[in-house]
């Protein structure tokens, strides 16, 4: 029998959600599976970018003010699927939402699936089996302090 894939959901305004994901997809490499990253308001190059390609994650990413399209047979084949501020991308139309729900909610059989949102629309809520609220307690930027490499 062919075991659930289950849909994990990071959202809030806490720092750490791609974090999560991008661990997740971590150990799902070390384990031989296969990974398919979307992002779809990440911009500039991130320290994980270029690992994760040379791991061999299929990494897509959105650009700023266009209408995100994805969907291919190689995601389909992927074991874990992330899509990484696909709540952002939802609240600001830059994915077309019945294609995205249709990612979530009709994936393979088996398929993990993670999420991440600063604001998570309700259907994510109701699908997903694990749910984490980053909370921003503490941040630096608030102290003026920016963004360090690595």
């Amino acid at each position: 029998m062919e075991q659930t894939g289950l849909v994990h959901l990071y959202y809030g305004d806490g720092k750490g959600k791609t974090t999560a994901a991008m661990g997740l997809a971590l150990r799902v490499l070390g384990s031989g599976k296969r990974v398919a990253v979307l992002q779809f308001l990440k911009g500039g190059q991130s320290g994980e970018i270029p690992l994760l390609e040379q791991l061999g994650v299929k990494l897509y990413r959105g650009k700023a003010g266009q209408k995100f399209v994805f969907l291919s047979s190689e995601n389909d084949s992927a074991d874990l699927l992330v899509l990484d501020e696909a709540g952002s991308a939802w609240e600001l139309d830059m994915v077309d939402k019945a294609l995205l729900q249709q990612a979530v909610l009709q994936r393979p059989v088996g398929q993990e699936c993670v999420l991440t949102a600063h604001a998570a629309p309700q259907w994510m809520l109701d699908a997903a089996d694990y749910v984490t609220e980053m909370k921003c307690l503490r941040h630096p930027y608030q102290k003026g302090i920016a963004a360090r490499k690595g």
